[in-house]
């Protein structure tokens, strides 16, 4: 998701948020809103001239789940989406990132090569811990298969979802794992 006001296959990936603003310094506080739909509280972090959610969404809609259908999961966590229900999913003044704002997400924190390593976070991750840089917090969530409604590889892997479709049957994502340190966005 992404914020105006406070100025993220066969995956079913977590959402993110990105929002740009006309300020340029980075902060390393976290800064919090509500979500007036059910009253959760969300971190959010600004990266260069962008706003992100520094947590993940856990707003309950059709097609989203809890990692193994465990509440505890989503507490923990945030929820699952289909991309559809991932591109209504935001709360009032935020909006799932496009594809260009995930690109210029990994241009800020220094390209490619260790994009990962800055934005996960130090806990959580089955090897591979991040070391969380500019508080995007990234943790492995794991995802939930398509085809099937098969939950894996929480604690190794995240997946964020884009705005962006790449023909009609796909979308791009980002895709954190345990085991990499660069990131780069896919279909």
């Amino acid at each position: 998701s992404s914020s105006s006001e406070n100025e993220w296959e066969d995956y079913e990936p977590v959402s993110s948020s990105s929002v740009s603003v006309s300020s340029s310094s980075e902060s390393d506080e976290k800064e919090t809103f509500t979500d007036s739909r059910d009253g959760q509280t969300y971190k959010y972090v600004k990266i260069g001239n962008q706003v992100w959610m520094a947590e993940n969404l856990n707003y309950e809609t059709a097609n989203s789940y809890c990692y193994n259908d465990s509440t505890e999961n989503c507490k923990k966590y945030g929820r699952l989406y289909t991309w559809e229900a991932t591109l209504n999913a935001c709360p009032e003044g935020w909006h799932l990132p496009t594809n260009e704002e995930f690109e210029t997400l990994i241009s800020n924190v220094g390209g490619e090569e260790y994009a990962a390593e800055l934005l996960k976070s130090t806990t959580g991750w089955q090897t591979g811990n991040g070391i969380d840089k500019y508080g995007f917090n990234v943790l492995p969530a794991g995802y939930r298969n398509y085809y099937g409604g098969i939950f894996s590889d929480a604690g190794e892997r995240a997946n964020f979802w884009s705005a962006t479709e790449f023909n009609e049957n796909l979308a791009y994502y980002l895709d954190f794992h345990y085991h990499k340190a660069s990131l780069s966005s896919n279909y």
